[in-house]
């Protein structure tokens, strides 16, 4: 019999690599919302009342615990909560948190030539970080952003 339970656990792991691969991640780490509406819970469980609820994708969140399905991740202001990890995703974000406007440049310089301002609560995919920037994209639109200026590096 416990030779049954080796071979199924076996199975499990070459069936679904990436579940158990997620479940062992090192914490914390970083993800974002995979879908437009994202309830953060107070407890790991459907049964436990909705504390937030995020409507945007791509919202970046600190991972901070691993539980059987669910992630407690921090958001931006600091608020603690439990997401269904099916409802997250790997793919690096970035928010812009600084008030006012953010400038987008071409290079990693704060004389390089402007390219765009960022209002707050923007979301970028997040390139690459150097020498406090990050390299951002929106869209199709490309460029470097002051490290200090964004959530989720």
């Amino acid at each position: 019999m416990r030779s049954l339970a080796c071979v199924l656990l076996l199975l499990a792991a070459f069936a679904f690599p990436e579940r158990l691969e997620a479940q062992q991640r090192t914490v914390p780490y970083w993800a974002s919302t995979r879908v437009n509406e994202v309830n953060m819970r107070v407890g790991p469980s459907p049964e436990f009342r909705i504390a937030w609820i995020y409507k945007r994708v791509g919202v970046p969140l600190r991972v901070v615990r691993v539980r059987e399905g669910w992630r407690l991740v921090e958001d931006k202001d600091g608020a603690r909560g439990w997401v269904a990890a099916r409802l997250l995703t790997e793919e690096r974000t970035v928010m812009v948190v600084q008030p006012g406007l953010t400038p987008m440049r071409e290079e990693p310089d704060a004389g390089a030539r402007l390219l765009w301002r960022l209002e707050r609560d923007v979301i970028a995919r997040l390139e690459t970080c150097a020498e406090g920037w990050c390299r951002i994209a929106i869209g199709k639109r490309r460029g470097w952003a002051p490290a200090n200026h964004l959530w989720g590096i």
